[in-house]
């Protein structure tokens, strides 16, 4: 299970991360609208993709170390 979290809070932060880039360049270039979703909500959405991230991986960090 720590494998499995690790691998999805690693996964969810680049990502989460990536998405926020690309929203934010985006935003730069003058570019308020993509494919029908405002490009805020794609920020939001990499926001919630890194926090999801970090609980995985605080979860791996404070898991008990003789849980398998």
């Amino acid at each position: 299970m720590p494998n499995t979290l690790r691998t999805l809070g690693t996964l969810a932060g680049v990502v989460g991360l990536l998405t926020c880039l690309f929203a934010g360049l985006a935003r730069l270039t003058g570019i308020h609208w993509l494919m029908g979703f405002e490009i805020v909500t794609l920020l939001q959405i990499g926001i919630g993709g890194m926090v999801l991230g970090c609980f995985c991986l605080l979860l791996v960090l404070t898991a008990p170390p003789g849980r398998p």
